[in-house]
């Protein structure tokens, strides 16, 4: 048996989402005084640029955004950055598995390092039994179902245009800022509860209670990619499965087809088995995971390029709409 070292993959990964991370946290300073500008009354300051990227906390209206663009063929002009991002994760779950919770979501990257410390911590990770595991599971495609139910199947058109051009949605983006600089007991006990199941439990949010995760698990059965098992050169280590941040039983299958599978290629990059784990299309047509890597940065960050070159990534709201409507954000209510 030929033994290969492929950990670079997981150096790769980490580069990709922690760029992302402390991208998206320099983004999200830029608009903290952004709004600021507009909240405060000294007239004298600079306004700062608003980084559109913000948008990507937004699924929510990005979700109402796609069905108005498929309905009526009308692209979200108040936060089009949102819906961009929202459809590159789309196409990169339907062509490259759910890649975009693997290598680009900021959350799963917190998600990845908070369970991590945990196993720092107890000296190991806890799994749910299944009696438990099962039903939990079902929490995500639960939230999802309702999304989809109330946004997709109930929800008119109009009635989305008309909320997609209200004052509430304008500034949608800066009631999601105060939702964590304006903090309420509710909001930070919930948000300690799940860090404090993160430690022990592997991504816990993402395996659990995330919808959309839930939805691109669901979009991923599409892609043809899939982790590939070779039996005849496995080892039967191990490694892959105690190593999967999904918990998922990769040694036991030849194609992993789960909707859990992040394509984070972390199984493939403990295998010391040449030709034992790849991603690939078949058992025998297996894909370069470096390959694989760059087309998950080439397809996200080129879906960006493409928003900003056919002008689908700034915001139409002025900033004299900014100046009378973020003054008003702690009482404007969802109409």
């Amino acid at each position: 048996m030929e033994k290969i070292d492929r950990s670079y993959l997981r150096y790769i990964r980490y580069a990709v989402q922690w760029s992302v991370f402390f991208f998206l946290i320099y983004a999200g300073y830029r608009f903290y005084l952004f709004v600021d500008y507009f909240s405060s009354a000294n007239t004298l300051l600079t306004p700062v640029g608003r980084p559109a990227s913000v948008e990507g906390f937004l699924p929510i209206g990005a979700l109402m955004a796609l069905k108005l663009w498929i309905t009526a063929g009308i692209f979200d002009r108040i936060h089009p950055a949102g819906l961009v991002i929202f459809i590159a994760a789309i196409l990169m779950a339907l062509l490259l598995k759910k890649s975009f919770c693997g290598w680009i979501c900021p959350v799963g990257a917190l998600s990845d390092f908070v369970w991590k410390l945990g196993r720092k911590i107890f000296n190991r990770n806890f799994v749910m039994h299944r009696y438990a595991d099962y039903p939990l599971r079902s929490l995500k495609y639960i939230l999802m179902l309702f999304f989809i139910y109330v946004i997709v199947i109930k929800m008119p058109s109009f009635a989305i245009l008309r909320f997609l051009e209200g004052d509430y949605y304008k500034i949608a983006d800066v009631k999601m800022l105060y939702f964590f600089t304006n903090m309420t007991t509710v909001t930070f006990v919930t948000l300690l509860i799940l860090f404090l199941l993160s430690l022990p439990f592997k991504n816990f949010w993402c395996r659990y209670l995330c919808p959309y995760g839930a939805m691109l698990g669901l979009i991923s059965f599409g892609s043809l990619l899939k982790i590939t098992r070779n039996t005849d050169s496995c080892i039967d280590c191990g490694k892959c499965s105690r190593n999967c941040p999904s918990l998922l039983p990769v040694d036991k299958k030849i194609r992993i087809k789960s909707p859990e599978c992040t394509g984070c290629l972390t199984c493939v990059s403990h295998c010391p088995a040449k030709g034992a784990l790849d991603i690939g299309f078949t058992k025998k047509r297996v894909l370069n995971p470096v390959i694989f890597a760059v087309l998950v940065i080439c397809l996200f960050f080129g879906a960006v390029g493409v928003g900003k070159i056919a002008g689908k990534w700034n915001s139409a709201v002025t900033y004299e709409e900014y100046r009378l409507i973020i003054p008003r954000a702690s009482i404007l209510d969802h109409p």
